[in-house]
């Protein structure tokens, strides 16, 4: 990972706005059921079976990617666009340069994330870098070395689904872009990465500028508990079942073990979200 000093002259649009921003609720309510409390028979009558495979374990948003966990090539993303030839999804933030490539739906959801920001007066966000295939990759770990780079394979980068963000004003540890997005990315899916006190555990010094999209509601769980994402997929494996409560809705999260392709029952009538982990199992997630 490379550090990232942003100049003045960085390209950016600014939006405006008068009405200050309102955060979302940062309520964030767990339950631990027990695991006969884990039945949808009492009030769902319409079940679904969802089949699992292998491969699916190294596929989704919740995917751990470091020096012991490599990205699988199912696991990066299938809508990674050139953003400088669909400038329509530019709004709002500048690009450092015409290589930027990232998922659609994750510049979406940061187009989103930055027009909030603006409501705040907070408009001079940059991205530095996004989604770099294993041969840029591998370049940079060449040029760079192991102290600012991964290699080819062990970095989120390679997903597709984090981006260095910076400010046009000044260091991320400094500007009111990094600020922001300390209190507020999560209400919209992000996650600082690489926190200052989290060192130990990402085995990974502290980046103010790379953001990882984890999506809703795992970033406000993540965010409420002060966990990085090796020690949220920890607490879901010691875990099993969770019932959490986020912003008015009510989500069950469920680890699953996956050795080979796997068959379990999800209520039919509910929308759901799966993901692997990148490690032994999937992650589904139900809004109730």
């Amino acid at each position: 990972m490379k550090k990232w000093a942003f100049i003045l002259a960085c390209c950016m649009l600014l939006l405006s706005g008068c009405t200050k921003h309102a955060p979302a609720s940062s309520e964030v309510k767990i339950e631990y059921p027990k695991a006969e409390d884990v039945s949808y028979t009492q009030t769902d009558s319409s079940m679904q079976t969802l089949r699992v495979q292998k491969d699916q374990v190294y596929q989704g948003n919740l995917l751990l990617i470091n020096s012991d966990y490599s990205v699988h090539p199912e696991g990066v993303q299938t809508d990674i666009v050139s953003l400088i030839d669909h400038t329509e999804l530019v709004n709002g933030f500048g690009l450092l340069d015409n290589s930027i490539e990232l998922s659609q739906h994750v510049v979406e959801q940061f187009s989103k994330m930055v027009a909030a920001a603006a409501q705040d007066e907070v408009n001079h966000f940059v991205i530095s870098s996004g989604y770099r295939d294993f041969a840029k990759q591998e370049q940079l770990y060449q040029e760079k070395g192991a102290d600012y780079a991964l290699p080819a394979g062990n970095s989120e980068h390679n997903l597709g689904l984090a981006l260095d963000i910076g400010s046009s004003l000044e260091s991320m540890d400094q500007a009111p872009e990094g600020k922001w997005l300390k209190e507020h990315a999560a209400d919209y899916g992000f996650i600082l990465r690489y926190p200052a006190d989290k060192t130990n555990i990402t085995g990974i010094q502290y980046e103010p500028w790379h953001f990882r999209y984890v999506g809703l509601p795992h970033s406000k769980i993540m965010q409420s508990n002060n966990m990085t994402l090796e020690e949220y997929l920890d607490w879901l494996h010691e875990h099993k079942t969770v019932y959490v409560n986020v912003d008015e809705k009510r989500y069950e999260i469920t680890y699953k073990d996956v050795p080979r392709e796997t068959a379990f029952q999800i209520p039919a009538n509910h929308t759901y979200e799966l993901s692997g982990d990148n490690q032994d199992g999937v992650i589904v997630t139900i809004e109730l």
